[in-house]
């Protein structure tokens, strides 16, 4: 049995609760058998290696650990888990990779040599980096990992020349968004889509019980001139609603939109534009580590043009909208030549009922 490979399963689990902290897997094994297993829990509450080590009990003397990511050696919300291996008696820890966190990177692995440990890094390395992609950037830069979403027909259009987009993608593609909604930190969409569409912005994903989803990211509005409508859907569904901004806002119109639900974020620029680049570091001191963006074309554009975008997911849907007047997914300046496009790597393509899934990172 590939013990890391059950590690990082029980890693994903916890994508959606564990941000800031990151997702890990753990898995303690004695004697060719699995004797504990854990993946991290909300923020103040236990690592995977405690819960594993818990689960294992006495059988974790002398047995073997694998952990996605290095255990660390520093007091935060809760004591270090190398105390806490190295307590219990385990003989062996495997890491699928260095925690890039200055704090703990290579510490953690110290320390466990300095007790007696052996140790073993690498199994799995690239896995384990893309479940904690966002934590990995969030970390080392301060910044949110940026995933740009969006479904189009063959022809490349995301609505009619209407206006009418619903909908573009099949249902299992809708429900697999609602799932990469939850595992977010933040939900972005632009003005003219909120006029358009009217969205929620929520996840429905079945993350608890009587599937209700645990928690609703931070729903983020950019709005230049401030024209979100104040009984727009988002501003009545659970969670909580950012208003950016690109202009200072009146202490009347503050008042109106902190009435109807919404926090504002003035980020204004010289063009009346909202600073995008402003807002992703607000929302990094906020400790949001993930943002999906979803729209409109306008947004993606700018956020193209100003290399703010880490991952692409696209569906591409089986039908033909056509018109010159039809709107494209991604708007903004783009390039003069095609030798200068956003080039992805590290390509996935998947299918989703009719739909095909195409994701990968855009090339820095």
């Amino acid at each position: 049995m590939d013990y890391m490979e059950q590690a990082l399963s029980l890693a994903k689990l916890a994508l959606g609760q564990a941000s800031p902290n990151p997702a890990v897997g753990a898995v303690v094994v004695k004697g060719g058998e699995v004797v504990g297993q854990g993946y991290t829990q909300p923020p103040g509450s236990h690592h995977a290696e405690v819960i594993a080590l818990k689960q294992a009990g006495r059988e974790a003397a002398g047995g073997v650990m694998y952990v996605t990511l290095e255990p660390c050696a520093h007091q935060g919300r809760t004591p270090p888990c190398t105390g806490a291996i190295i307590s219990a008696g385990v003989s062996e820890v495997h890491m699928a990779m260095q925690d890039p966190n200055p704090i703990v990177s290579g510490r953690g692995q110290a320390e466990l040599k300095k007790a007696g440990i052996k140790t073993a890094l690498g199994e799995h390395e690239e896995e384990a980096r893309e479940v904690n992609e966002a934590y990995i950037k969030f970390i080392t830069t301060g910044l949110p990992f940026v995933t740009v979403k969006f479904a189009v027909s063959l022809d490349g259009k995301i609505a009619t020349k209407k206006g009418d987009s619903r909908w573009i993608s099949g249902p299992e593609s809708r429900k697999y968004v609602h799932c990469l909604r939850y595992t977010s930190d933040a939900i972005m969409a632009g003005v003219n889509t909120l006029l358009a569409d009217n969205p929620h912005l929520t996840t429905r994903c079945s993350g608890g019980k009587g599937g209700v989803a645990r928690k609703q990211p931070l729903r983020v509005i950019v709005d230049g001139k401030g024209r979100t409508p104040l009984d727009s859907r988002v501003f009545s569904e659970p969670g909580k609603t950012l208003l950016a901004l690109g202009r200072k806002a009146s202490p009347e119109e503050k008042a109106a939109f902190t009435r109807a639900g919404a926090e504002v974020l003035e980020s204004p620029t010289a063009s009346g534009a909202v600073d995008l680049e402003k807002l992703l570091k607000a929302l990094g001191e906020r400790e949001i580590t993930s943002v999906m963006v979803e729209g409109g074309g306008i947004l993606l554009g700018s956020l193209f043009d100003r290399g703010l975008v880490d991952k692409v997911i696209a569906f591409i849907a089986p039908i033909i909208i056509g018109g010159a007047g039809a709107k494209t997914a991604v708007a903004g300046d783009g390039v003069s030549e095609v030798a200068e496009s956003f080039r992805l790597e590290r390509v996935k393509v998947g299918r989703l009922g009719d739909d095909l899934m195409v994701s990968g990172y855009v090339a820095k």
